[in-house]
C-alpha cells in the first residue's frame, strides 16, 4: 500500500521531470487507434451517472510485479516520444506528450482524440504500445501489454526566444485526479485535483479518485484555448468534467464538474487544492534547514460572500487539524505564495515562483465551508496542505453535484482587496528584554503595506481590532516599518494564555469607522518553553 505521503512526493517529482533527451531506440512510425465511437459531453456524464450504481472495480489491472520494477529511477528514464505528440502541427501550444506507467502510477488512463464527421464527434482512442516511448533496451516497460494505456499527459509549449516546445510544458495530469499549471512566472508547484474524499477523516483513510479516461478536442486556428474532458472513477464517486485551458499570462481553466456519489463520504471536497508548507519568518526551529524559508505556499485566502477578505498564514502544525470557514455563496479562496523576495528562500528550485492558485466559483454554491486541512511534515517533498470547498449538507449515496469555477494559475490573486494586505506573521519569545520570559507568553509581530495605510494623514497611527478565542493580550504596540516603504506598518503584541489547546486570532486595521486591512486570521499552537533571559 502506497501512502499518501509517497504517492504525492512521486507525483510532483515526476510532473517536475522535463524531456531534454531522449535515447536511440527505434522510432514509431505514428500512433495507432482503436476504432472509433461517437462522443459527447453529456454521453460520458450519463457514463459516470451509470457506474455510480455498480460496484466500484478498476477499469482493467496491469502485471503488478512488472509495474514495481518501474520505480523512481527507472520511470525517469522513459520518454515520450515527441515527433509523436497530437496536435503538435497547431498553434504551438498544444502538443500532447504522455507519461508512462509505473510503480506509483498503476491505474492505466485511456487517451481520446476528439474529431468532427459531419455533425458527429468522434473519439479515437490512442492504443499503448512501447514503441512511443525511449527507454533503455532492459527497461521493464517492454514487459507491458500492447493498450495497457498511460499514466496521464502534458501539453507542450514553444516560447520567446525557445520555440523548441519539446523543453517547455504548461500544464500536467498525473496520478489520481491531480493537475497542475505554471504561472506567469513559469514554474510549477502547488496542485489542484478533481475531488477529495476524507482529507483527514478519524478513522476512515483517505481516498484517491482517478481520471481513467481523456479526451481531447484539437484546437481552434488562432485560439488560445484547448478544451479536454475526463471521466472520473473511485470508490464512493464517480464524475465527468469538462476543462477549458486558455494560456495567456498565466493559466486559467474553466472546470465543469458533474458528480455521483456511490456511497456517504464524511469529508467531500470540491475544488481541492494541495500544497506544501514546511516553515517560513513565521517560525522555524533552530538549523532545521540551511534556508530562511521552504514553501510552495505561504496563505489561505478567501473572499467571503460578505466581501470580507481574509488571510490566514499557514502551519505546520504539531498534529494533524481541519479549520473551517463558514460561508454563503463564496466569491473565491485560494492559496497563495505572497512572498516573492528570492533572499528569503536562496534556493535554486524558485520557490519565489510558484504559482499562487485562486477558485472563483461559478454560478451559486450555497452555504458550506472553505476548509483549511494542515498536516505535520518534516521534509520539503511532501505536500501537507489542502483547502477545499465542503457544502454544508452532508453527502450522501446517490446525491449528485453539478459545480463550475474558474481556477486561476497566477503570481497573485485575480481579485485583490483594495485594502492594506498582510505580508508578514513573526513570532518569537513574549515578554520583555532583561526580564524572565515566562512560558506561557508569545510575542507577535504582524505586518501590512497598503494604499489605505500610505494615505493616512501625518501623525494618524491605525488601530487595531484583535481577538482571541482565549487568553489575553499584553505590550501592544503600531507603528511604521522603518524601511522607506509607503503604508508598511506593524502590529506587536504578547498573547498570554495557559494550557496548548489551539488558540484562533482575528485582526484587522482601521482608522475611526474606516476599514483599512484585510483580515489576518492564525491559528496559534502553544507549546511550553523554559524560562530565560
Amino acid at each position: 500500500m502506497i501512502d499518501r505521503r509517497t504517492f504525492l512526493a512521486s507525483a510532483a517529482a515526476s510532473v517536475g521531470l522535463t524531456a531534454l533527451g531522449y535515447s536511440n531506440t527505434a522510432r514509431a512510425a505514428s500512433l495507432s487507434f482503436s476504432p472509433a465511437k461517437p462522443f459527447s459531453f453529456d454521453a460520458l456524464i450519463e457514463q459516470a451517472r451509470e457506474m455510480a450504481s455498480r460496484q466500484y472495480a478498476p477499469a482493467w489491472t496491469l502485471p503488478p510485479e512488472v509495474l514495481d520494477r518501474i520505480n523512481y529511477e527507472e520511470h525517469g528514464k522513459i520518454h515520450f516520444k515527441p515527433e509523436l505528440a497530437p496536435f503538435a502541427d497547431g498553434p504551438g501550444k498544444f502538443p500532447i506528450t504522455f507519461f508512462h506507467l509505473g510503480q506509483f502510477f498503476r491505474i492505466p488512463v485511456q487517451m481520446f482524440l476528439l474529431d468532427k464527421s459531419g455533425d458527429t464527434t468522434l473519439a479515437r482512442e490512442i492504443a499503448y504500445n512501447d514503441s512511443y516511448f525511449d527507454m533503455p533496451e532492459d527497461s521493464p516497460a517492454h514487459e507491458l501489454p500492447h493498450g495497457a494505456g498511460f499514466a496521464g499527459f502534458r501539453f507542450q509549449e514553444a516560447r520567446d526566444g525557445d520555440l523548441d516546445w519539446k523543453k517547455n510544458d504548461w500544464v500536467a495530469f498525473l496520478g489520481a485526479s491531480y493537475f497542475r499549471a505554471i504561472g506567469e512566472l513559469y514554474q510549477y508547484g502547488l496542485s489542484a485535483r478533481g475531488i477529495a474524499v476524507d482529507v483527514a477523516e478519524p478513522n476512515a483513510p483517505e481516498e484517491f479518485p482517478d481520471f481513467t479516461q481523456f479526451y481531447f478536442e484539437r484546437p481552434k486556428p488562432g485560439s488560445d484555448v484547448v478544451t479536454v474532458y475526463a471521466l472520473l472513477n473511485g470508490p464512493s464517486v464517480t464524475g465527468a468534467f469538462q476543462f477549458d485551458m486558455r494560456r495567456g499570462k498565466g493559466v486559467v481553466m474553466d472546470i465543469d464538474s458533474i458528480l455521483f456519489l456511490r456511497r456517504d463520504i464524511r469529508r467531500f471536497g470540491i475544488a481541492p487544492l494541495t500544497s506544501m508548507y514546511w516553515y517560513s519568518e513565521t517560525k522555524k526551529s533552530t538549523a532545521v534547514d540551511w534556508r530562511p524559508e521552504v514553501h510552495d505556499s505561504d496563505g489561505l485566502a478567501i473572499w467571503t460572500g460578505a466581501g470580507e477578505h481574509l488571510w490566514r498564514p499557514l502551519n505546520n502544525p504539531p498534529h494533524t487539524t481541519a479549520s473551517a470557514f463558514m460561508d454563503n455563496k463564496p466569491r473565491g479562496f485560494g492559496l497563495l505564495q505572497r512572498d516573492r523576495n528570492f533572499d528569503h528562500y536562496l534556493d535554486g528550485v524558485h520557490y519565489d515562483r510558484r504559482p499562487s492558485l485562486w477558485v472563483e466559483p461559478i454560478g451559486d454554491w450555497g452555504k458550506g465551508a472553505v476548509q483549511l486541512v494542515e498536516i505535520p511534515t518534516d521534509d520539503e517533498i511532501h505536500d501537507n496542505i489542502v483547502a477545499m470547498w465542503v457544502p454544508k449538507e452532508p453527502a450522501r449515496q446517490g446525491q449528485s453535484y453539478r459545480f463550475a469555477y474558474r481556477l486561476h494559475w497566477l503570481a497573485d490573486e485575480p481579485f485583490p482587496s483594495p485594502l492594506a494586505r498582510c505580508v508578514a506573521t513573526r513570532l518569537g519569545n513574549g515578554g520583555q528584554p532583561g526580564q524572565p520570559r515566562p512560558a506561557n507568553v508569545r510575542k507577535f509581530m504582524v505586518e501590512f503595506i497598503g494604499k489605505p495605510l500610505a494615505e493616512l494623514p501625518f501623525g494618524v497611527v491605525p488601530e487595531p481590532v484583535l481577538t482571541t478565542s482565549r487568553g489575553s493580550f499584553a505590550y501592544m504596540l503600531t507603528e511604521a516599518v522603518p524601511d522607506d516603504v509607503p503604508g508598511h506598518w506593524r502590529v506587536q503584541f504578547d498573547l498570554v494564555a495557559d494550557g496548548t489547546d489551539p488558540i484562533e486570532l482575528r485582526m484587522f486595521l482601521k482608522s475611526g469607522d474606516k476599514t483599512l486591512s484585510e483580515t489576518w486570521s492564525f491559528q496559534y499552537h502553544p507549546f511550553p518553553t523554559r524560562n530565560s533571559r
